[in-house]
């Protein structure tokens, strides 16, 4: 059973909420507003915060910085309508678990959950290069890749890994361990956007009992933990000043202090290191140290966006399939010819990590072995189907783009029931077929 907190305005959908989480043997609790989380998440301990993203006095993603801020590390979940979706993988960029559109699907909801919840039980450190995205593409950019893989993981070189959120930077970095000569040592990654500017400088380097309020014992940081292994550090550059002061010494001199701690600890790390920008624009607005930027950069990769990587898309869309099936007791074969146009069509934003969600949950809503197109997501639908508005004045062109858009948002609301869209459109059957044929509408 976990403690819930839901955030959401919207008083009806939240019961429903409650309901179904107390269904499900969670404890959920409700607010509808920013102000009031923020209280409650100070007053009491959730094991997860489900958020909706718009919210009366600001935004989910207000939340989940003030939860980042106070050092909590439970897993958010933003809930969000289809028109906020680059705003939701934004969120996931600052730290959020997961997002879902709205309409929710209740069994879609329950993975996402049962998935965060037991993220929080695997250990931060792990050798083993099994992982859910690992199958190498076959296109040129990802062979290039893995030259330069290949290439820089036998040496103690320290690397940057560049590439637009969920590209797989945490994966680039265990296929560096792995491939190296430190791979039976400690493979420690840790996710800088989620450490807030206070406790950062104790997770890195550890503390003494008694450094801060509420430092009753000892703590061991992170690069003793990795000591022989490999460090990864994810979002490097929300590190604050004062930390990159403390880390450009660690690699310096190869040592750490703790905190509140007099003796010197000497370590012997690699450094890899991942960022969604380029860490040069922050050196040259002074958020970022230019020494230890150079300390960091002896190598650079660059991870492709998914939508670079060609027929790679197809590749991994059936390897997704087959961990869902595993995973869901499953057995999805096929695609129909609708949801692969789609899935091929699609420009995936949050890249492999949407690509892993999006199949993930088409398979969960198959229940036989062919996957149809009303298994995706409604804005994934809505995002392709869009026509670019006509320039100029030509009214015809312009009714004609508005008729269209109208017709295939009205399919989708109705999950593609000719019979529904006509009705709610007031045509009859036969003119909604032709005006889908006229305007090329699968």
């Amino acid at each position: 059973m976990a403690k819930i907190l839901i955030i959401e305005d919207d008083l009806t959908f939240s019961q429903i909420l409650e309901g179904f989480l107390s269904k499900h043997g969670h404890e959920p609790a409700a607010v509808n507003d920013v102000k009031k989380s923020l209280k409650l998440t100070e007053e009491q301990n959730f094991d997860l915060f489900l958020v909706d993203y718009r919210l009366p006095d600001g935004t989910g993603l207000d939340v989940l910085s003030h939860i980042r801020g106070m050092g909590m590390s439970q897993p958010v979940i933003i809930m969000t309508s289809f028109n906020d979706v680059r705003t939701a993988v934004k969120s996931i960029q600052l730290g959020a678990f997961d997002y879902i559109t709205k309409p929710v699907n209740p069994d879609e909801l329950l993975m996402i959950i049962n998935n965060a919840l037991g993220k929080k039980e695997k250990p931060a450190t792990s050798n083993s290069i099994e992982h859910a995205d690992a199958i190498k593409g076959k296109s040129s950019i990802a062979d290039k890749l893995y030259e330069h893989i290949n290439l820089v993981a036998p040496t103690d070189m320290s690397v940057i890994i560049q590439g637009e959120t969920g590209t797989g930077k945490e994966y680039a970095a265990r296929a560096l361990h792995m491939h190296s000569k430190r791979k039976d040592k400690p493979f420690v990654a840790i996710d800088c956007g989620a450490l807030s500017k206070d406790l950062a400088a104790s997770e890195l380097f550890g503390h003494a009992k008694g450094a801060f309020t509420g430092a009753l014992n000892d703590k061991k940081g992170q690069f003793e933990a990795a000591n022989g292994g490999t460090l990864f550090l994810d979002e490097v550059g929300n590190l604050s000043y004062e930390v990159q002061v403390k880390m450009l010494r660690a690699l310096q001199e190869r040592t750490i202090q703790p905190l509140g701690s007099t003796k010197s600890i000497k370590v012997d790390v690699r450094i890899i290191t991942a960022t969604n920008d380029d860490l040069k624009n922050s050196v040259s607005n002074g958020e970022f140290r230019e020494d230890l930027y150079h300390r960091l950069n002896e190598f650079k990769i660059q991870l492709p966006a998914l939508r670079d990587r060609g027929k790679d898309v197809e590749l991994f869309i059936n390897h997704f399939i087959k961990l869902s099936n595993e995973e869901l007791n499953r057995n999805v074969q096929h695609l129909s010819p609708a949801a692969k146009d789609l899935l091929l069509q699609y420009d995936w934003p949050g890249n492999l990590r949407e690509l892993k969600n999006v199949i993930k949950r088409m398979v969960l809503l198959t229940p036989n072995e062919t996957a149809e197109i009303d298994s995706l997501p409604e804005e994934m639908i809505i995002s392709i189907n869009q026509v670019p508005k006509p320039i100029g004045s030509d009214l015809k062109a312009i009714n004609e783009v508005n008729e269209k858009m109208l017709i295939m948002e009205t399919l989708v609301k109705v999950k593609y029931n000719k019979s529904k869209a006509a009705k709610l459109l007031n045509i009859d059957r036969k003119t909604l077929y032709s005006k889908m044929e006229r305007y090329e509408i699968e």
